[in-house]
């Protein structure tokens, strides 16, 4: 199973974005933002449709076509970026009912819903502490 990328992606497309307007341009394109993520364009199209949908970007169409953020980075939380594009839980449980009438298979659910509770409420948590203007921050100090 490979690890998820899409809030590391979204993250940069918005951080990027931010910075981009702070140095005076009103838009980016999505071809602009693919080239830093080093991605395809249709990828970070679709990526901040979803943003949008959550509120997070706006897009502006015909001449001087591209996308904005709705708020300033220190406004929006890794939290807010992830229950945009992964509104669902992090764990799943067994897509069918395993057999109640195994000691395991009775006991599995239960077990896992108050760990994976526990880990859900721990990664909101750190999420909601970051804002993406603390993220620009460290990029820049680093830079």
């Amino acid at each position: 199973m490979s690890a998820n990328s899409r809030l590391t992606i979204a993250t940069h497309a918005l951080t990027w974005i931010g910075l981009y307007q702070r140095r005076g341009h009103e838009v980016a394109t999505s071809e602009q933002i693919a080239t830093s993520v080093n991605t395809n364009p249709v990828v970070i199209r679709r990526l901040l449709s979803t943003l949008s949908r959550a509120g997070l970007v706006a897009s502006r169409r015909g001449a001087g076509a591209g996308w904005m953020l709705t708020r300033g980075l220190a406004a929006i939380t890794l939290l807010d970026v992830y229950q945009a594009i992964e509104p669902g839980p992090v764990f799943a449980m067994h897509p069918a009912t395993p057999d109640p009438g195994c000691v395991v298979g009775h006991g599995i659910g239960p077990t896992l819903a108050a760990v994976y509770g526990d880990v859900e409420a721990s990664l909101r948590g750190e999420l909601a502490r970051t804002t993406l203007e603390d993220v620009l921050r460290d990029i820049l100090k680093a830079a």
